[in-house]
């Protein structure tokens, strides 16, 4: 049966990978920044406007009590610590580190319960993402509780021990990703919610969209988000500073799912809560698949969930996802713009500060809206020129405009380069038009016949430190690719490749792009990881649905192995009452609903044992033993499909083979 671990869980898995962290630090140093790092690191300070401090202004507004502790699991594990970051208590940026990207995080080391406006609260700093607490009339309603059941418990004690005692009476998820939905379990009881004193409200298509992010390529995402959010990397100058949308995410922790109450389902609703009017804006395809922006025209205040942050976000995010519409996001942003700019006294979103007053609220939307629509335009008209992915990222240097001098559309998470990619592949696939890209060689082959045509190791090596020595990183990166990829144990090679990589991480602006540079070189000098988070969240496999289940059994299944041995399986959930026929067939694992009649064997289960399969509380044979799992017919068809299945290995090699 399938083993829901967090490799499992698409985003789920991909922003918990930080329960890692802490305990992979480089028995190899990374080395220092070399004098050309150091230079273009320095002209950054010429192109930016450094002088312009209103961020830092409004990141500490409204200011009611810091955190500076820490924040423990059940077990006394520290999950969250504040004080990591306090190396970026330094004025300066060091050389190892973009002074753009310095400024951007040292503003998100701001933790702590601010007032955002009377009624409006926000916990800021415990997680990647904000909690908003606002004040209604008979309790307060929360916004996103963050990714973790411990941090939100915590970020809720902080606002209790500084604000009026009043329960909880509504959650709201503004979308579909963990660090929005993880931590509810630590700011309301699932019975309350049962007994209709709190309500818990989520856009259409919340639970679906949920589990078709947390399964289905979730082992992939989870190993390349260890790359994305820089979980591996110890917190320093030469390590992580940042994620970009916030610090990190909780070192391990309780992730946790209570199910919507009452879905948003039309583009413009209006439900009064805790005597308040709220009125919530679908934006479906925008920053997640279901997502919803929302205004309470009583205080002035408008939340744009995580559609407009305090910078560039992912087209597509470098750990994988489906490809955004930024058309679409665009045109949202507009219609915000449209209907609430000139009602809106501040705007709040999910990550990061907000911002304040009418004028600077309509500049930031339509400045929001532009970059996305040109993201979207641009790249459709170069590549109507002929030019490919990779020479219309080369060709889109910065953004139009003032645009380009706006802090909040600088590239700390999203990327100029990486989006315009994007937008090409949500239009034309990833394919360049290129015959000889049609079926290259695979990077292994590739990579061995390249060295050799170059020379052979010691050749491509020292071309490798020739353009070390004079600053050009990108190439040097690519040699020392083709290199390991053609020697992966020279050990000349993964030094030289990690000292590249190292390099173009202290340059690199965006958090994420320097987190995956310098995650790479540590895997080089150290290896891959053998160690993989063992911790399952109960919630988000009790929310999976048969269908769910059968689905990732599909992927799971061996095809290799499972040819020559067609099957017709009938399975019946006896609670909830719903019939399967599996059907296995030239190694394809398909499911309908309904039972066959001529089926080889029937399973029959709860759903409840199928949880506790899921969640390795017990297995297939002790389940039959016990009665939980009923067999009828040829029960050897039940064991050739288990054996069928693959278990997919958390850890797998990226940069080298």
């Amino acid at each position: 049966m399938p083993r829901f671990t967090l490799s499992h869980r698409g985003l789920l898995a991909c922003l918990i990978t930080a329960c890692l962290t802490q305990s992979a630090v480089a028995a190899d140093a990374p080395v220092a920044a070399s004098a050309q790092t150091a230079a273009s690191n320095s002209a950054v300070l010429q192109q930016l406007p450094f002088s312009d401090r209103t961020d830092f202004e409004s990141v500490g507004k409204g200011l009611i009590a810091p955190f500076k502790g820490q924040v423990k699991d059940a077990a006394g594990r520290v999950i969250w610590d504040v004080q990591a970051y306090d190396f970026l208590l330094k004025d300066q940026a060091p050389d190892s580190v973009n002074p753009s990207l310095w400024r951007l995080a040292q503003l998100n080391a701001h933790a702590g319960l601010f007032e955002v406006s009377p009624k409006i609260y926000q916990v800021r700093g415990l997680d990647v993402a904000n909690m908003t607490i606002i004040e209604g009339d008979d309790g307060l309603i929360i916004i996103d509780p963050l990714t973790m059941a411990e941090t939100a418990k915590a970020a809720l004690a902080l606002y209790y021990q500084n604000r009026p005692q009043k329960p909880v009476v509504a959650v709201i998820y503004s979308h579909t990703h963990v660090d929005h939905f993880g931590g509810v379990r630590g700011v309301i009881d699932e019975a309350d919610v049962k007994a209709g004193k709190v309500k818990v409200f989520a856009p259409a298509g919340f639970m679906e969209h949920v589990m078709s992010e947390n399964v289905f390529a979730g082992n992939a995402m989870s190993r390349r988000a260890q790359y994305q959010f820089g979980s591996l990397l110890p917190r320093g100058e030469k390590g992580q500073v940042d994620a970009g949308l916030g610090k990190s995410t909780p070192s391990g922790g309780t992730i946790t799912l209570i199910a919507p109450t009452d879905l948003i389902d039309k583009e413009l609703q209006t439900r009064t809560i805790a005597g308040l009017e709220v009125e919530f804006q679908l934006t479906p395809g925008t920053e997640a698949p279901a997502e919803m922006n929302l205004y309470l025209p009583q205080l002035r205040a408008l939340c744009m969930a995580e559609n407009a942050t305090q910078m560039m976000h992912n087209i597509l995010t470098p750990r994988g996802a489906q490809v955004r519409d930024a058309k679409a996001w665009a045109q949202y942003l507009d219609n915000s713009l449209a209907r609430y700019g000139d009602k809106s006294d501040v705007l709040f979103a999910q990550h990061n500060w907000p911002t304040w007053g009418g004028e600077r609220i309509r500049t930031f939307l339509a400045d929001q809206r532009d970059m996305y629509a040109f993201l979207n335009d641009r790249t459709l008209h170069l590549l109507n020129q002929g030019l490919t992915p990779l020479e219309v990222a080369d060709a889109i240097k910065k953004l139009p405009g003032s645009l380009d001098q706006k802090w909040y559309t600088r590239g700390y998470y999203g990327s100029l380069s990486f989006n315009v990619r994007a937008v090409y592949q949500r239009y034309l696939g990833f394919y360049d038009g290129n015959p000889a890209n049609l079926n290259p060689l695979p990077p292994v082959d590739s990579a061995k016949r390249s060295v050799e045509a170059m020379g052979g190791g010691v050749a491509v090596l020292e071309k490798m430190r020739a353009a070390m020595a004079k600053g050009d990183y990108r190439w040097a990166a690519q040699l020392g690719n083709q290199l390991l990829f053609s020697e992966p144990d020279n050990a000349d090679a993964r030094t030289a490749q990690a000292e590249t990589l190292e390099q173009l991480g202290y340059q690199s602006e965006n958090a994420t792009w320097r987190n995956m540079y310098l995650t790479g070189a540590m895997e080089l000098r150290n290896g891959v990881p053998t160690h993989a988070g063992s911790s399952v969240s109960a919630d988000m496999v009790r929310a999976m649905s048969p269908e769910m289940f059968f689905d990732f059994l599909a992927i799971r299944l061996d095809s290799d192995k499972a040819v020559g041995h067609d099957m017709t399986l009938n399975w019946t959930f006896e609670e909830p009452n719903k019939d399967f026929t599996l059907t296995l067939r030239n190694g394809v694992l398909t499911h309908r609903p309904g039972l066959d009649p001529q089926a080889d064997a029937s399973v029959s289960m709860s759903k409840t044992t199928l949880e506790q399969i899921s969640l390795k509380q017990t297995d297939f044979p002790t389940a039959v033993q016990k009665g939980l799992v009923k067999l009828q017919g040829n029960g050897k068809k039940l064991g050739e499909l288990m054996s069928s299945l693959d278990t997919f290995a958390p850890q797998f090699n990226i940069v080298t083979p």
